[in-house]
């Protein structure tokens, strides 16, 4: 049993979170309407052109994104993953899970998420909503097979969420895995899911320091995008 944990001082924490530099810049500049950084009519080419950005940079993992599903009952959740393709052309991102995990259960009873993205060093962020289709086949063996041999001996290793009790059982399942995908290099597992969120709306935010943050909100209508300036 662990010890006694000592009281918590809400106040002072909540005085040093204030006291944090927030936006402290230089942050890049964002004029929707101006040339020839404005936005374009879709948000596809945007987000490329600032993930080209933050990549270009160095911003630390620009790839990094947080993905909100909910279940059949509603309930929200959300956990951080990596972004695993994009189509540029229509606005689509691909990401990847087990089956067996919550968010492939989640995804499976309401198959519509939201996917977000946050590069502090530039005040940037990117919102991303609309329905998840699973891609089968070729594309997703050549997902899983394109990872490095430690990420492919993972994706045998247990169960995503699934209790564990302790290091010592990873340990066990991990040698397991990684003796099976040496043996057979070009085995994928057969709860790896790869999926495809195609955007019914993007909304583009760039911070600026003074505060008057912009933001730009794309959705789909008919077969092209409206675009709305939003109050902050």
């Amino acid at each position: 049993m662990g010890g006694v944990a000592e009281p918590v001082d809400d106040e002072a924490l909540l005085a040093r979170l204030r006291a944090a530099p927030v936006l402290a810049g230089p942050l890049p500049e964002f004029d929707p309407d101006g040339a020839p950084d404005g936005a374009p009519d879709a948000p596809g080419p945007l987000f490329a052109r600032w993930l080209d950005r933050a990549l270009t940079d160095g911003v630390p993992e620009p790839g990094v994104m947080t993905l909100s599903t909910a279940g059949a009952d509603g309930t929200p959740a959300a956990r951080v993953l990596m972004l695993r393709g994009v189509d540029t052309a229509d606005c689509a991102f691909r990401f990847t899970s087990d089956s067996r995990s919550p968010k492939g259960h989640e995804l499976a009873a309401n198959p519509q998420a939201a996917l977000t993205w946050y590069w502090p060093a530039h005040g940037r962020q990117i919102r991303i909503t609309g329905p998840v289709a699973v891609l089968e086949g070729e594309a997703t063996r050549r997902d899983f097979l394109g990872r490095g041999e430690p990420s492919r001996a993972a994706g045998f290793t247990g169960v995503t969420s699934a209790p564990l009790s302790g290091p010592a059982e990873y340990e066990r399942a991990a040698r397991t895995a990684r003796r099976e995908v040496a043996a057979e290099p070009d085995r994928v597992p057969a709860t790896h899911v790869l999926y495809r969120l195609r955007a019914t709306w993007a909304e583009f935010w760039q911070a600026v320091p003074a505060r008057f943050h912009l933001r730009l909100r794309y959705e789909r209508a008919g077969g092209g995008w409206t675009r709305t300036l939003l109050w902050p």
